[in-house]
């Protein structure tokens, strides 16, 4: 298999497990919305409602995700998702808000929000939107584009 046949297969994989994530996620805020409540910022209107959205749009993205036609507009949502639920995230850790099972130590917050970045970065990659920090080889003159 070639570089580019790798990179493609593992792009993939990392696709479905990016959908996974979110399909999981999604069914989660629609089983259980109530659970998600406390760490909704107070300044987000009607916290039931959009935890529900948000279980909606987690899924859609993850099937999204791997609807080619879908794939590139499914990875900029996504990670626009992920950069909009960021405050949710900030107030669940500097709040100390236990919701079990999630452990409640910065063991656990501390990592969760500095790979926000890597998931927004993520949902752009799996979708084919950036490249980076892999970037195709021009068939022509064999360089980096």
């Amino acid at each position: 298999m070639t570089t580019a046949g790798r990179r493609g297969a593992f792009r993939g994989s990392m696709r479905w497990l990016l959908a996974a994530f979110y399909l999981t996620a999604g069914v989660i805020h629609l089983a259980a919305p109530d659970g998600f409540l406390p760490i909704v910022p107070d300044w987000v209107p009607w916290p039931r409602q959009v935890v529900l959205a948000t279980g909606i749009c987690e899924i859609g993205g993850s099937v999204g995700l791997l609807t080619g036609r879908c794939r590139r507009w499914a990875g900029t949502m996504l990670a626009l998702y992920a950069l909009c639920v960021w405050p949710a995230n900030i107030k669940h850790a500097v709040d100390g808000i236990h919701l079990p099972p999630l452990p409640d130590s910065g063991w656990y917050h501390g990592p969760r929000l500095a790979l926000q970045p890597v998931l927004i970065w993520w949902a752009l990659w799996c979708g084919e939107v950036i490249d980076w920090p892999w970037r195709r080889r021009d068939a022509d003159v064999g360089r980096r584009v």
